[in-house]
């Protein structure tokens, strides 16, 4: 059988479009969040603010400005979306919560050591456990903060999690789906009973294993655009793909999806790839040289480049977020943000928003190696850095020594 064959710069743009990082942009708006939600399935949460929060970041690079209250309809009112692990914490469809149910009645299970300890640990706090479901169940949404600490013994761990053992069982109940987060003030959950937080209209199908990994695998690949196995398997519901391969023999069996290759100058890269078949219009679109590029900004845990090792791959693009890097011994800085150009991602800033000034710092703007260094790409990217700052509500954008010869001039 001979397969459609794909250089590696369709693949990017395939990966980019399916991203929503090219071509128009959704309206900048709640309804336009959803849009954006129904093609990538998840958007991960982290309280880092140094920039902004990244869930807020993820949505701005898409979307362009938009007032962040718009996400709250959404999540808070009318509850489309909601807070569970993904890739990682993740704003996720609640329509997908038949595949997060089997991972929360499926949670802590095995002979893991990891999970034979989490599960001892919550059997001697039962009563930690029940005090919360009745805490809830009496009073309704609480913070972590209102519970009382009930539990028999702390939960020990080498982290950040050491001892914090209303808040590791808040954190596991929330994992068996027991009780999700029913809003926020600030950074602090607001924790209340899962039959509270979903709406009436929740699917409830109880799917076994092989269907829920079917239907991942088959979200996995259309938020990819193209991918291996291993792609599929570290995006969206990260790890838990048990027998992937005979979910994606189904999926090609049944033509959802189309085995392809990929090719650069005559020789195949490892494989196999595939492709979603509600895709191949695009494909031929961008074939044909329909591309409609944009230049912009990505979070450091942006859905495009979560998968370090795959954006490695295909994009010839290392990164890796210095957040826990001493300061002395970091590459480029503390909240990197890198840089969409075309299909390449051509450098990254390292920038800090100073809220009671109302500026932005830019310290350093790096470019890849083959970055284009003309004046109108350094313009896009300034560009992009305005746009940034805007949403930011930034009045200035001040920026250090450390910015390439061939864009200077735009970010002067």
């Amino acid at each position: 059988m001979t397969l459609l064959a794909l250089d590696p710069a369709t693949v990017r743009r395939l990966a980019i479009t399916r991203q929503r990082l090219a071509g128009p942009r959704p309206p900048a708006d709640a309804r336009g969040i959803m849009e954006l939600f129904e093609d990538l399935r998840c958007v991960q949460i982290d309280p880092i603010r140094a920039v902004e929060r990244t869930q807020y970041i993820v949505l701005w690079s898409r979307l362009g400005p938009y007032d962040l209250t718009a996400l709250d309809t959404p999540l808070w009112e009318d509850r489309r979306i909601f807070e569970y692990w993904a890739h990682a914490a993740s704003i996720v469809l609640t329509e997908d919560f038949p595949i997060y149910w089997r991972h929360m009645r499926d949670w802590a299970t095995g002979e893991r050591p990891w999970a034979k300890r989490a599960r001892a640990w919550v059997s001697q706090n039962q009563a930690m456990a029940d005090h919360v479901l009745e805490e809830l169940d009496r009073n309704g949404p609480m913070t972590s903060t209102e519970f009382r600490d009930e539990t028999r013994s702390s939960w020990q761990s080498s982290g950040w999690t050491n001892g914090g053992t209303v808040r590791q069982m808040l954190a596991y109940l929330w994992e068996q789906g027991e009780i999700l987060v029913s809003g926020r003030k600030g950074n602090t959950k607001i924790w209340d009973l899962r039959e509270r937080v979903l709406p009436d209209w929740t699917p409830r199908e109880d799917l076994e294993w092989p269907e829920v990994v079917y239907r991942a695998a088959e979200k996995s690949i259309r938020a990819l655009g193209a991918g291996r196995p291993v792609h599929i398997e570290r995006h969206f519901t990260r790890g838990n793909y048990p027998d992937l391969q005979l979910a994606l023999e189904r999926l090609q069996a049944e033509g959802r999806i189309l085995q392809v290759a990929v090719v650069e100058d005559g020789q195949e890269w490892p494989g196999p790839w595939y492709v979603h078949v509600d895709d191949l219009p695009l494909l031929e679109r961008l074939l044909s040289g329909q591309w409609e590029p944009r230049t912009t900004l990505l979070s450091p845990f942006d859905n495009l480049i979560c998968d370090r090792d795959r954006a490695d791959e295909i994009f010839d693009f290392h990164f890796r977020i210095e957040i826990y890097v001493p300061a002395a011994k970091r590459q480029h800085g503390y909240y990197v943000l890198p840089i969409l150009h075309d299909d390449q991602l051509i450098g990254r800033i390292d920038p800090k928003m100073d809220r009671k000034a109302k500026r932005l710092n830019v310290s350093n703007v790096y470019a890849e190696p083959d970055a284009p260094m003309t004046a109108a790409t350094g313009r896009a990217v300034a560009d992009s850095i305005e746009e940034l700052a805007r949403f930011l509500g930034a009045e200035e954008i001040v920026y250090g020594e450390n910015v390439p010869r061939g864009w200077r001039g735009a970010m002067g």
